[in-house]
């Protein structure tokens, strides 16, 4: 039947109720109780023990299956928490509230009452003794919606997805937990929850392209930030010590399975503290998370497992490309050798890259993807970490680390540069980079120099994105999995 045609027999429903004075549109009900309580509850109990419980419950939600017997009907009711079986009988509710009840349709949202008794099959059933419509569906819920295989269109309707998945709202509800738990295991650590401007006049804090917008009351261009860093920083600055922000960013980028141009991060800062400090601190972290979640460290993610048992595996990023691509120590170091390497490989890199970068374009290629179990890449090269402390042995590289696990870049953090004038140079670096057309090179930016001519301490600071950690942790392929309401073209587009 042609989904006008349902819309028309509803609307015939709806006319039919509004002349009997029914309310379709109610302004809130009294629950009492949810689905899943009630299961538990009553979980161990037999048909004879039931019949000896006189309470009534109430509950609310939405009708997804109706079978209707003539003088009674099974409905599969689901709220917030899951779905229960309702028994409504013309015996019951009588026969003016039965007429009512026969103009319901699958999807509408009801209240009920009633004893809980168990069918001849055993399952568990709410009695209805009352019953109130709450809300009348115009639109049918598509039938074919079980088992539907059109992805965009399940991020398009995200509500009839969550209505008609119960997978999809457990995905969010996890990440709900896990967003918790952060903040859980952060605030027992003596770090302030904070936030920061959203609207920035530099977009700095980040190597990416931003959003530019204007403000037409100050007359400028403003920048929806790409990472809250600096600000958090200046933070530090003011002698706030532990900080953290759970954030939104927005980067003017690609869409992929990894990447969404709005995404969410927590960004933390902690003084006195160095990168390897934070190396600890994340293996605890996780480590946390998954105790809560599973019970354990080890858990599948499509199809592999994947152990958070600590210690995890520490190398730097030279070992590991030479290690993968087979590369010497002077050729690691060595930019011309390494253009070569990356050409020969169609590796993607420009005339004047040094060597830093283009060791990172070899690293991206050829050995991220090889990274599957719990990974701290060490000693990131100074010339792609603008705001990252330059190792005490070797000033070419980076007290910095990126974790990886299953392939993916989970979490970025570094000893923090605090020394305004090698600050600047960085910046002068990256300004250099900027002339020669790399458009997500790092803007100068004088005001945070004179925040650190007053004085930063020594600090380390991370950022772990959150849409990637809830991807592991509810086995979740696409990062459009995780995020309710994922950027999409229009339909017009």
């Amino acid at each position: 039947m042609e989904e006008t045609e349902l819309i028309r027999k509803r609307r015939e429903k709806i006319e039919e109720l509004k002349a009997e004075g029914v309310v379709l549109y109610a302004g809130g009900t009294e629950v009492t109780a949810t689905s899943v309580g009630i299961s538990k509850r009553f979980a161990a109990l037999t048909g004879a023990e039931l019949e000896q419980i006189e309470e009534k419950f109430s509950l609310a939600g939405r009708i997804m299956a109706l079978r209707n017997f003539g003088k009674a009907a099974f409905v599969s009711l689901q709220d917030r928490k899951g779905r229960l079986q309702v028994y409504v009988s013309k015996e019951k509710i009588g026969e003016a509230g039965y007429s009512i009840f026969k103009k319901l349709d699958v999807g509408d949202i009801i209240a009920v009452s009633g004893r809980v008794f168990r069918t001849k099959t055993g399952e568990l059933t709410i009695d209805a003794a009352w019953f109130r419509l709450l809300s009348k569906a115009l639109r049918p819920l598509p039938e074919k919606w079980h088992g539907l295989t059109d992805i965009e269109t399940r991020y398009r309707l995200r509500h009839l997805d969550l209505i008609s998945n119960p997978e999809i709202r457990g995905v969010f509800i996890t990440r709900s937990r896990i967003i918790q738990l952060i903040r859980q295991f952060m605030n027992e650590r003596d770090f302030l929850e904070v936030e920061t401007p959203m609207m920035q006049p530099r977009a700095g804090g980040a190597v990416a392209r931003p959003f530019i917008t204007h403000h037409n009351a100050l007359g400028m261009d403003l920048y929806l930030r790409i990472a809250p860093e600096l600000y958090l920083k200046r933070l530090i600055t003011g002698d706030l010590e532990r900080v953290y922000e759970i954030n939104r960013n927005f980067r003017n980028e690609g869409i992929s399975t990894l990447h969404n141009p709005e995404f969410t991060m927590m960004e933390f800062y902690q003084a006195y503290a160095t990168y390897e400090d934070l190396m600890a601190l994340t293996e605890e972290l996780f480590s946390f998370i998954a105790r809560e979640l599973f019970a354990g460290l080890q858990f599948q993610y499509q199809g592999t497992e994947v152990d958070l048992s600590p210690p995890w595996r520490r190398v730097s990023v030279r070992e590991a490309v030479a290690e993968v691509a087979g590369l010497t120590p002077g050729e690691i170091t060595d930019p011309v050798k390494l253009r070569a390497f990356a050409l020969a490989r169609g590796i993607e890199c420009a005339e004047h890259d040094p060597a830093g970068k283009l060791l990172m374009a070899i690293f991206e290629a050829l050995v991220e993807n090889t990274l599957i179990q719990p990974t701290f890449v060490t000693h990131y090269p100074v010339e792609v970490s603008p705001l990252a402390r330059r190792n005490d042995a070797d000033p070419t590289i980076t007290d910095r680390f990126e974790l990886f696990i299953c392939g993916r870049e989970i979490a970025n953090a570094f000893s923090e540069l605090n020394d305004p004038v090698d600050q600047r140079e960085r910046f002068v670096m990256q300004q250099e980079e900027r002339n020669r057309g790399d458009r997500e090179a790092h803007e100068m930016d004088e005001d945070y120099i004179s925040v650190l001519e007053y004085g930063m301490p020594p600090t380390a600071g991370e950022g772990i994105g959150i849409d990637r950690l809830v991807m592991l942790f509810t086995n979740s392929p696409s990062i459009r999995d995780v995020i309710l309401f994922p950027q999409l073209r229009t339909k017009e587009q």
